[in-house]
């Protein structure tokens, strides 16, 4: 299984998965009406799929270096994380915090969440409604953090040799937390005016509640890493697994139909997870469509993807506000490709001007490190 090839089929995946996040979150600007229906409303799991293809990919990397040297190298993977992450997140920030005209809401959650990436713990989006969809990142870069710690944990003590219990083992506490979580704060207040605000509070944004797509990409790079021969012994039904992920995406969006049931919140997310496990399994076998076929779009938007994710909802309220004062129509479909347009410009110039120097200094900055030993760790 050649390991660069596998990864393009992942770039099909992460177009998809901006194109769902940009699709929902255009809804709450003004919008053709052909967008008012559930699929377009469903794409809010666009961030699901996002967490599971992040799991795969960081959990894939971090096993890859404890297979072959018997380490897990924080330094080179504190380094990579932190410049590819937070250069353009604290550049759209700063234009957030500089450019109130940017602002699609009110108000920005308070600074120190922002700058400490803890803006998705008891966030209301009905205050602080601006660049709240960062949320997302926050519980990224709380599983970039503590990743290579467990799994160093895991692979250097007695653990290692029952690791196979332990993904499943936080899948189901992320749906027991929720299970609980529903039970106690939430059912007896379901007629409330603050429902909705609570059940976001508690459990769309925390970490703890999401870690179901995480834990299904973990566990994929674990098989991928540990038990490829099961994983290519699987390759002749690749194609059945993409038609295996549609089936159980269509029941997801009817299990999510009412997102704020009780269904949907313990086992919704979780539905969700493994369904875009079966499209990453796919991804990766040489046997899949997905695997097989190469897109210049699809590539070139999963390399413009976190640009976009970062940005597009202060370029959808600047655009829409530009075009409007000459007579465009906001609800047209002219007004949606204009969006898509400036999105996909804007997240190139980020790409030019802040992502690859940034990429040229990590670079140069990892090759530094690489010529000093790092630390014995036992």
């Amino acid at each position: 299984m050649k390991t660069d090839h596998a990864f393009i089929g992942l770039d099909h995946l992460r177009a998809l998965a901006i194109s769902l996040v940009f699709l929902y979150h255009y809804t709450i600007f003004q919008h053709p009406d052909w967008m008012n229906n559930s699929f377009i409303h469903f794409g809010w799991c666009g961030v699901d799929l996002f967490f599971v293809l992040s799991g795969f990919l960081i959990s894939n990397q971090l096993m890859e270096s404890w297979q072959k040297r018997q380490q897990i190298p924080f330094r080179e993977f504190y380094i990579k994380r932190i410049i590819r992450i937070c250069p353009p997140y604290f550049f759209v920030l700063l234009i957030y915090i500089f450019i109130p005209a940017f602002h699609e809401r009110e108000t920005l959650a308070p600074l120190w969440k922002m700058f400490t990436f803890t803006q998705n713990y008891g966030q209301d989006i009905r205050r602080y409604g601006t660049f709240s969809h960062a949320w997302s990142l926050c519980v990224e870069e709380q599983f970039y953090l503590l990743l290579p710690l467990i799994l160093m944990w895991v692979f250097s003590s007695r653990l290692k040799k029952k690791s196979g219990w332990l993904i499943p083992a936080i899948f189901l506490l992320t749906m027991f937390f929720r299970w609980l979580i529903w039970e106690i704060f939430l059912r007896p207040n379901t007629g409330s005016d603050d429902f909705g605000m609570d059940w976001y509070k508690l459990i769309y944004y925390p970490a703890y509640t999401r870690l179901d797509g995480l834990m299904v990409g973990v566990g994929i790079a674990a098989w991928y890493r540990f038990r490829k021969s099961g994983l290519v012994s699987m390759n002749r039904y690749a194609n059945l697994m993409i038609i295996g992920g549609f089936v159980l995406f269509v029941l997801s969006l009817f299990l999510c139909m009412d997102q704020h049931s009780a269904q949907a919140t313990i086992f919704g997310f979780s539905l969700i997870a493994i369904t875009f496990g079966f499209f990453v399994i796919s991804a990766i076998l040489p046997g899949s469509l997905l695997y097989r076929i190469k897109s210049v779009i699809t590539e070139n938007l999963a390399t413009l993807s976190y640009s976009i994710y970062l940005s597009h909802k202060g370029i959808i309220h600047l655009t829409q506000k530009w075009f409007t004062g000459f007579g465009l129509r906001g609800d047209s479909n002219w007004m949606l490709l204009i969006c898509i347009i400036t999105c996909i410009c804007g997240a190139l110039l980020m790409r030019l001007f802040i992502e690859k120097p940034f990429f040229r200094m990590r670079k140069k900055l990892l090759a530094m490190v690489r010529r000093v030993p790092a630390p014995a760790v036992s």
